[in-house]
């Protein structure tokens, strides 16, 4: 899918981007590559293929699930206006 200098100018300027003259040539040869590319890709068989979750092969790293914050729901039920059944009480917003 080829792409010239006109389109490369109305992209940009849809997108709000300063692209000169000159540059515009070298974008549609490179967006041209790309499409072209993306098109390859896209007649690529891959119906015996497993889809994967994450496209690298490794393990997750994940930490202990341990509280890092101390339990002050008290302290601070404390020091609220309105509380009932260890729930904040907060004035009615919508009728």
């Amino acid at each position: 899918m080829p792409m010239n200098a006109n389109e490369v100018a109305q992209i940009a300027h849809l997108a709000r981007l300063a692209v000169s003259a000159e540059d515009s040539e070298t974008h549609a040869r490179n967006l041209s590559e790309i499409l072209d590319f993306v098109e390859q890709l896209g007649t690529v068989d891959t119906g015996d293929v497993e889809p994967l979750a994450h496209p690298l092969e490794m393990t997750q790293r994940l930490r202990t699930d341990e509280p890092s914050e101390p339990d002050e729901r008290e302290r601070f039920q404390a020091i609220a206006p309105a509380t009932e059944a260890g729930h904040y009480l907060v004035p009615r917003v919508i009728e």
